[in-house]
């Protein structure tokens, strides 16, 4: 996977590049008038990941809007390698490299599998080329190129939605919920993706229902709950039991 860099950035010694990628400092905000993140401030380092955990209505899912600008807050900012992307426009925040894979399966149901590889991709990027990368880690949607993407079972089209994240070549990918209804099979291959793209060199902010996977890949980890950053440190400090514990204070 070709990693974009705008220069060379030291490694920490967990190999991580130094700094901050993507950081959310003091968002404040949620929906019209109704306040959803309160003061929420979170770090993902260069070439690291990091898990947003929390229960259902913390605010995890409003963090991701926040942070691909889907969302604006009314108070805070949005920094991505230092520059502030606060007041950027979705489309400008996606060329400048946050990559927002969505909750939902975010695909182009009427296109075939082929037309939504080929919009994901860069423009200079040949089909022959996108078919070759797709087929190095999701084989069987090259081999369903020509089938139209709102028929393939839930699980490709989560593959295909993902294949953005290894297409756009981007510096942070978001992933809200990448598991969300899938057997357990399915689940070991998206986080087997995850994790070699996390190989590669891009910074990841995984939201995932299944603690205990991206515990496994993730450096760092952050608890939601109501709102508002209830815990923040290293994930191979947690487990399962632990985070739901947090949950409850």
């Amino acid at each position: 996977m070709t990693q974009v860099d705008d220069g060379v950035r030291p490694s920490t010694a967990d190999g991580s590049l130094a700094g901050p990628m993507l950081e959310l400092s003091g968002i404040t905000g949620g929906y019209g008038s109704t306040t959803v993140l309160r003061d929420v401030s979170l770090s993902v380092p260069g070439g690291s990941v990091v898990a947003l955990l929390g229960p259902n209505g913390a605010g995890k899912s409003t963090t991701m809007r926040m942070a691909s600008g889907l969302l604006r807050p009314q108070h805070g900012r949005v920094m991505l390698e230092g520059k502030d992307v606060t007041r950027a426009t979705p489309s400008r925040r996606a060329r400048v490299g946050i990559c927002h894979v969505m909750e939902g399966r975010s695909i182009f149901p009427s296109l075939t599998v082929r037309e939504n590889l080929r919009l994901q991709a860069p423009r200079h990027s040949s089909m022959s080329d996108v078919l070759d990368r797709t087929e190095q880690v999701f084989p069987q949607l090259a081999l369903r190129r020509k089938q139209i993407a709102g028929t393939l079972s839930g699980g490709e089209q989560q593959m295909l939605a993902l294949m953005r994240a290894y297409l756009s070549n981007p510096r942070v990918v978001l992933v809200d919920e990448a598991s969300l209804g899938l057997a357990p099979v399915l689940v070991d291959q998206i986080f087997d993706f995850l994790a070699q793209i996390a190989r590669d060199g891009v910074s990841l902010l995984i939201v995932e229902q299944y603690a205990e996977r991206v515990l496994a890949i993730a450096t760092t980890a952050y608890l939601l709950n109501q709102g508002s950053v209830v815990h923040c440190g290293p994930a191979q400090d947690l487990d399962e039991e632990q985070v739901f514990a947090l949950y409850a204070q």
